[in-house]
């Protein structure tokens, strides 16, 4: 099987002030064209460790990406190492990204400067693989050294990710690449340590080249993905869906999508399904809830709105809670997120509504600890309530209440739709 390393240049990467998504973009094109990525490797601004980090790579690995390091000014060092390594006597302009320098400049109403033009200097020893969304060329170094072929990418995040079409269509004309099929399933309910032991036998029987990966996020469960290197594509496939009904069958209602997604997905696809509508009134969430459901596009088909009913007056009077109710019981409790619940499917005339009120931390009150949340969803078949106790800081515990919050509709829209 072919295999790469994708590599990251950069002090701003190395020093948290730049966050790198271009790996995790670049590594996902690779594996759906058969290519299995290795390492991941970041690199600081610095001539010796680029050229023996790169050198060392494209001795192990057929494929080396690099992103990073090729602009105009003079902390862009990238370009010269990699003329160095590949044995270059010398640069030359490639016409086709002069020709595009001149267009995006002009395009932006800015001179063409000498660092610009520069820019279009590529190592003799280089092809180009012209970049139309920036002045710095993609350039491709084959057989470097007798290893394998480099690929040197813009590290602007829009270039890198808008060159990958073009080196995945070289990869593939150069390389002989073999199947990779992932399946995903998510998964909510059940702690990681829990599902384990639930589905133990199942993949215990798993045939050898079937891979199992448990992959959480307190915001969408547990992706339960199975993965199969090389051989035949189709007979895969096949044999993949096979286990994933058994899978499915032994994790019954925890199994919320059929695919890579997550809960607000899913919950719009129900109530898209049912023809029905949602609001959502938030106390310890904050938001997050409706903030999670109007990220999905078309949401604004099903979700009506929501109110951010954190001081008690607001629940008073915007939601109708009584205030009798509150005295009683407490502000996190069963009676109050029913009746927040109701109060926002009223105000709003939805024909589902779900809240939240909790404890998200760094406190906790006489009644409840830390991390303790009651969520309600009312409907036209009455109210419900479920608690949960979560033992996070307060960031992951308000993910953790949206989260419950959204399953435990979805629960409600798949036994009432």
């Amino acid at each position: 099987m072919i295999d790469a390393i994708v590599c990251t240049i950069g002090d701003e990467i190395l020093i948290g002030q730049v966050v790198d998504t271009n790996s995790a973009q670049l590594a996902q094109a690779l594996e759906e064209a058969g290519i299995h990525v290795k390492r991941m490797i970041s690199i600081g601004d610095d001539r010796q460790e680029i050229a023996s980090v790169l050198q060392d790579a494209l001795a192990r690995h057929a494929i080396v990406i690099t992103t990073g390091g090729l602009g105009p000014t003079k902390d862009d060092i990238t370009k010269p190492v990699l003329g160095q390594i590949s044995g270059s006597k010398g640069y030359v302009v490639h016409p086709g990204q002069l020709e595009m320098v001149h267009k995006i400049l002009a395009k932006r109403g800015l001179d063409v400067l000498p660092s610009n033009l520069a820019q279009a200097q590529v190592p003799d020893r280089a092809e180009v693989i012209v970049n139309k969304l920036g002045t710095a060329p993609v350039m491709v170094f084959r057989n470097v050294q007798g290893g394998g072929t480099l690929y040197a990418l813009p590290g602007v995040p829009h270039e890198a990710v808008g060159a990958i079409p073009d080196i995945m269509k070289d990869i593939c004309s150069h390389q002989p690449t073999e199947s990779i099929l992932h399946r995903n399933i998510m998964v909510y309910g059940m702690a990681e340590s829990a599902l384990s032991e639930r589905i133990a036998p199942w993949e215990d029987a798993l045939p050898a080249d079937m891979h199992l990966a448990y992959l959480p996020n307190p915001l969408t469960g547990i992706r339960l993905r199975l993965s199969v290197y090389g051989g035949n594509a189709d007979e895969n496939r096949i044999r993949v869906e096979e286990q994933m009904t058994r899978l499915k069958s032994l994790l019954g209602p925890l199994v919320y999508a059929d695919k890579d997604s997550d809960l607000e997905t899913t919950v719009g696809e129900l109530l898209v399904k049912g023809g029905k509508t949602l609001s959502a009134a938030e106390s310890c969430t904050g938001g997050e809830i409706a903030h999670l459901i109007t990220s999905v596009p078309g949401s604004s088909a099903y979700f009506l709105g929501s109110v951010t009913s954190y001081a008690v007056s607001v629940k008073e009077a915007l939601l109708g809670v009584p205030s009798s109710t509150i005295e009683n019981f407490g502000v996190v409790s069963s009676e109050v997120a029913a009746a927040m619940a109701e109060g926002v499917r009223r105000v709003t005339g939805s024909d589902y509504a779900v809240s939240t009120t909790g404890l998200a931390g760094p406190s906790g009150d006489e009644r409840n600890p830390v991390g303790t949340v009651w969520i309600g969803v009312a409907g036209p078949r009455g109210t419900r309530t479920v608690s949960y106790c979560y033992k996070n800081d307060r960031k992951r515990n308000i993910e953790r209440f949206a989260a419950s919050a959204l399953n435990f509709l979805r629960l409600i829209l798949q036994e009432e739709l």
